[in-house]
């Protein structure tokens, strides 16, 4: 009598479901260490040329003429800009990627990898209108589970919405950290 295959590796003959699921956790299960270190080495890049902006703002404003000492606090007011910009986006992806990280768990994510896509790698217009309709209607039966509305942000982004991903992913951060 043959033994029972380990249910750990999947089956050679393995259906299309199963070899989806085998490729979507494989995406899944990348390592983001390189684009965490790229991020560390732009984030570093910036605030190098904000000090040198802000070096050369503090050289225009002791240069003592009107004009420079305008150009100089304009130019001073720059790197705040940006640090509170860098700072911005870095709180918001770390957020963004804690719901991920949520919904990835509950076993909720929008699977995309058996969708048709263009040559670029886009998901055809058709597929992503499709799944967006799906979703639409899982938001419109409860748009205040912040699941949801993550989900409808997704399918808003797989469609090519941008703006109105980021709105609802902002609302989806604001509904996950109010449930508690």
């Amino acid at each position: 009598m043959a033994p029972d295959p380990d249910p750990s590796r999947p089956d050679p003959t393995g259906s299309d479901a199963d070899q989806s699921s085998a490729r979507s956790k494989k995406i899944r299960e990348r390592d983001a260490r390189p684009i965490v270190w790229m991020i560390a080495f732009l984030v570093i890049a910036m605030c190098v040329y904000f000090v040198l902006l802000g070096q050369r703002g503090v050289d225009l404003i002791t240069s003592g003429t009107a004009a420079g000492i305008g150009i100089g606090i304009g130019v001073l007011i720059l790197p705040f800009l940006g640090i509170w910009m860098i700072v911005a986006t870095l709180r918001a992806g770390i957020e963004h990627q804690r719901l991920a990280r949520a919904i990835a768990e509950e076993g909720r994510e929008l699977d995309v990898s058996d969708m048709p896509r263009r040559p670029s790698g886009r998901i055809e217009r058709d597929a992503a209108d499709a799944l967006f309709a799906q979703v639409r209607q899982e938001w419109e039966a409860d748009p205040n589970d912040w699941r949801n509305t993550y989900r409808i942000a997704r399918a808003y982004d797989y469609a090519g919405d941008r703006s109105r991903a980021r709105e609802m992913m902002k609302r989806a951060v604001a509904q996950y950290r109010g449930r508690a």
